[in-house]
């Protein structure tokens, strides 16, 4: 990636005192009396002025001599998964009906309260909540691919009939014999170099994927349902495991674009611009006025910049390649510092394969 400029110093010392998390990636804080580097809403006790200094990368940081805050974590990924719950989560991908309960947690370290505050703040649901959707979204797949309800129920860990039908169409909106009628959304997160997305799909392709903000998750995905009707469990499917890999090469700088299928809900305005997004090419950028001539509404420059920010499918629809006339950065809903994050990313691994013999990078399709 190009060389980043720091902000000014003056502005740095605001976010840090202020502690703003929105400067997550921008710059990190070296505090000279403790030889300790951290993120700029690091908890720990507040540094003078006089006696930190900034850089842009963990890398920089270590080059002159600083090690990192075991508090804030700055080598991790923002969002990255705690050290003390990562043995249960591993067990729980290799088998998603583990049980476990307040007592399980205890035996295994984990104090309850701080798993259920965790869970919370991630995925919008306590970690019993989390657990219950997740067997409730295998009995529903046991279901519609011909299953027995009744031994889907106790495998499920229910121990009546009426509680499992309960759970369900709580969950569901429907019973589970009528399982597969109903629209869902699978919903999961990712971990990537600018902290964790949260992603959402249907059965047809790709509805959301957005920053993860945990004061705005449950109302990101609450809205999502209104638009849709449909439920959102916390699950994957096939466009949800395409997304991850092709997400993956992109952030690694492989250029090849994403041929994930789109299923956003917006008005047909919307749809048009969001299209007109998809063909800016990979590494490129376009004024709004530019966008609103490839849609044939040359006037209609400031509908295309609200169409631009109600876009929910981030990185995928491609609306942090939009600037301004005069070749600014405008407005971008995950901060200006991840705009440019992403337009370096894409100009260095233009740049690395200039020349070099290839077909095109692929464009996603909205449906």
């Amino acid at each position: 990636m190009t060389q980043t400029t720091l902000p000014p110093r003056q502005e740095m010392l605001r976010a840090m005192q202020a502690r703003d998390e929105a400067y997550e990636g921008v710059f990190l804080i070296a505090v000279k009396t403790t030889g300790i580097f951290c993120r700029p809403g690091c908890p720990a006790r507040m540094p003078k002025a006089e006696n930190v200094t900034f850089f842009a990368t963990a890398k920089e940081a270590m080059a002159a001599g600083y090690r990192a805050c075991l508090r804030c974590k700055p080598l991790a990924p923002k969002g990255a998964d705690p050290v003390w719950l990562a043995p249960l989560l591993a067990d729980l991908a290799r088998d998603p009906e583990t049980r476990i309960d307040d007592q399980s947690l205890k035996t295994r370290g984990i104090a309850p309260h701080q798993a259920r505050r965790w869970f919370k703040a991630q995925h919008g649901m306590t970690l019993h909540a989390f657990l219950r959707a997740r067997r409730l979204a295998e009995a529903r797949r046991a279901i519609t691919q011909g299953h027995a309800m009744t031994d889907t129920a106790f495998a499920s860990g229910f121990e009546s009939l009426s509680g499992f039908r309960d759970a369900f169409r709580k969950l569901y909106g429907e019973t589970p014999g009528r399982a597969g009628n109903g629209a869902v959304l699978y919903v999961t997160r990712y971990l990537t170099p600018l902290g964790p997305l949260v992603a959402a799909a249907s059965d047809k392709g790709l509805a959301m994927l957005e920053f993860a903000d945990p004061k705005r998750l449950v109302r990101q995905v609450l809205s999502l349902q209104k638009l849709t009707g449909a439920r959102a469990v916390p699950d994957r499917n096939d466009v949800l495991d395409t997304l991850e890999r092709e997400l993956t090469v992109y952030f690694d700088g492989g250029g090849t674009g994403f041929s994930v299928p789109l299923d956003p809900q917006g008005t047909a305005f919307q749809k048009a611009v969001w299209r007109a997004l998809l063909e800016v090419p990979y590494g490129a950028t376009q004024s709004y006025a530019g966008i609103a001539r490839r849609i044939g509404k040359p006037s209609a420059m400031r509908a295309v910049g609200l169409a631009n920010g109600a876009n929910k499918i981030a990185i995928v629809i491609p609306c942090h390649r939009v600037i301004g006339a005069n070749g600014t950065l405008t407005g971008y809903g995950g901060g200006l510092w991840r705009k440019r994050f992403l337009l370096d990313l894409e100009a260095r691994a233009n740049s690395e394969t200039a020349g070099r013999a290839g077909s095109a990078p692929r464009q996603a399709v909205l449906l």
